[in-house]
């Protein structure tokens, strides 16, 4: 059973769409029931990860055969039965070149459907990877080919888009070769894939969410912490703050769904523990592609002792940057440049957002070889910015400099209705590309924010929107759903393009959550202040009361998943189907 490349591109919006009773998860899963058709597969036994797993291949290749299936790993100590490629966690790193034609068959031993998206390549829609938009995915026994050229060069990744597959481990690192010379020259290269690990099946822990959304945070304040926190912040302004939370039935301490309670934090499919190990000889220039592969998690990554130079964010090339810090919310990149001069060791450090946990790595000039581990940062805590009520009594933003982060009151007209499955609405949210986000404000480190990005070269398409569309970010915590405008995908109409039209998309994060916010198939040209130069991307963090936009080509046509990659907040509603034609 072969489903080919040649597979017709839709142009029309498919009757399935059009309905208000299909469900996400039965949309993107479609096939489940075949999947019991098939025979068990016995699981292979293998390594998931190695020392080796961050090196990138040393010649490109441009005709791949590549086996998904079950593997039994054991990364905890707890031997584990997951969804593989090629039998590793991660799966093996692709590198790719620039012009080249692609081909890549893909394989399916599992006895259920599966998928391969390739996160953030510009590729027809029909190759894009996502079951019931794409394709009709890859059904157990089945193989499908991948065939198109490569358009571009840079760092990215790949991942299931079925089953929660992506949670359990199916997914890797893609590394394309410039045609052009690389710009930033370097000695050695490495792939720093993070991700976060469980041994509890993701809808388990989808199950707990919807039964108590603060299930996993262990670290709500306390009676006791009242205490400590009117010693710091004085008896009144404190007693108001817990009132107003309080009020909203809110935590300011929600600041990650799924927490170091139950993950831990992977480098390059390491644990903390067995400190994955990049070698250099000292003076050598090392290019490292940070890769956030983890179904919730944001980190905060530092070098202890060395500066970063980001060069490149999302695959495509910045002027350097030189930061100490900086944050990388979920299926965002980043490259850096990093120069060591001593003959030491120096840990890779990456904290979670909540500070729960970390991952951690080392460069050395030798294996074996480690460097103090820092202590984790205080954890932060929300505040009414974050509710975007900045004007409205609410805490402030400590002394952080607000004059260029300009107030938008939202007028009521264009703001989702408060109901069952949208709690709150941002009344002033605020730019926040000059904030590098919450924990990490006025820190003592120098901290890469998105106002800080600037591209390398002017827009290709320099042409002015036609339209704006307006998207407001919504979700019920204590329910647990989440969606655009107050709906959820279920209940959603796609949203139109014309083909070859310019739009402007603004977003209003009226959650107080982070939310990656990622369109497929299309580039996201972020308005942070660059003009021409502004930065190009493929997934965009909106900060929680934030306002930000962007640029988008309709340059491609097909239907495109336009989603937050937070894997249970797509799961649960914020998803949408973007319509070029």
């Amino acid at each position: 059973m072969q489903h080919n490349a040649e597979w017709t591109i839709p142009m029309h919006i498919p009757p399935a769409l059009k309905g208000r009773n299909v469900s996400r998860r039965q949309f993107i899963t479609g096939g489940s029931a075949l999947a019991a058709m098939y025979a068990f597969r016995p699981p292979q036994q293998v390594f998931a990860s190695s020392h080796t797993s961050g090196i990138v291949p040393p010649h490109t290749s441009s005709n791949f055969d590549l086996t998904i299936g079950w593997a039994n790993v054991n990364i905890v100590d707890k031997p584990q039965r997951v969804p593989t490629m090629n039998g590793g966690v991660p799966g093996p790193i692709l590198r790719w070149r620039e012009g080249d034609d692609l081909r890549l068959n893909i394989h399916n031993t599992l006895d259920e459907t599966t998928s391969i998206h390739w996160h953030g390549i510009r590729c027809p829609a029909h190759m894009d990877g996502v079951p019931g938009l794409s394709f009709a995915g890859i059904a157990p026994g089945a193989h499908f080919t991948y065939h198109f050229p490569i358009k571009q060069s840079g760092t990215y990744w790949y991942h299931s888009h079925s089953n929660m597959q992506e949670a359990m481990g199916l997914y890797g690192a893609i590394v394309i070769d410039p045609k052009e010379p690389d710009p930033n020259s370097y000695d050695q290269d490495y792939v720093i894939l993070l991700s976060d690990w469980s041994d509890v099946a993701p809808h388990t822990i989808i199950n707990k969410l919807k039964f108590q959304d603060d299930y996993y945070n262990f670290r709500q304040r306390t009676a006791a912490s009242f205490f400590h926190d009117a010693k710091k912040s004085g008896v009144w302004p404190t007693l108001k703050d817990r009132m107003q939370w309080a009020g909203m039935n809110m935590s300011a301490t929600d600041i990650s769904d799924v927490s170091g309670i139950i993950y831990t934090y992977l480098m390059n499919g390491c644990t903390p523990a067995a400190n994955w190990t990049g070698i250099f000889k000292p003076g050598e220039r090392i290019r490292l592609r940070f890769i956030n592969a983890s179904a919730m998690t944001f980190y905060d990554i530092r070098i202890p002792g060395l500066q970063m130079d980001v060069i490149q964010a999302d695959g495509n090339n910045v002027e350097p940057v030189r930061v100490d810090e900086f944050r990388i919310g979920v299926a965002e990149t980043y490259d850096c440049i990093v120069q060591p001069q001593g003959n030491q060791a120096y840990t890779i450090f990456a904290q979670s957002e909540d500070r729960t946990g970390y991952a951690r790595g080392t460069l050395a000039p030798h294996s074996g070889m480690s460097a103090p581990i820092p202590p984790m940062d205080e954890r932060p805590v929300r505040t009414m910015v974050d509710m975007g009520m900045a004007m409205h009594g609410g805490h402030d933003m400590g002394d952080m400099d607000m004059h260029d982060m300009p107030m938008h009151p939202v007028a009521k007209t264009h703001a989702p209705p408060l109901n069952v499955e949208n709690q709150n609405r941002a009344a002033m949210p605020i730019n926040r590309m000059a904030d590098p986000g919450d924990g990490l404000q006025n820190n003592g480190r120098r901290v890469l924010a998105y106002a800080d990005l600037r591209a390398t070269h002017p827009a290709t398409d320099q042409r002015p929107p036609s339209r704006e569309i307006t998207l407001h970010l919504t979700g019920n915590m204590e329910r647990y759903i989440w969606g655009f405008d107050g709906k959820k995908f279920s209940e959603a109409e796609p949203t139109p393009l014309r083909l070859g039209e310019r739009v402007r998309f603004t977003l209003i994060n009226d959650t107080m959550m982070e939310h990656p916010i990622h369109l497929h198939g299309l580039w996201s040209e972020l308005e942070n202040g660059n003009g021409l130069y502004n930065p190009v991307k493929h997934t965009i963090i909106v900060q929680p009361g934030g306002r930000l936009s962007y640029l988008v080509s309709a340059d491609t046509p097909g239907l495109w998943a336009f989603h937050c990659h937070l894997l249970y907040h797509m799961d649960l509603g914020m998803f949408r189907t973007v319509v070029v034609s």
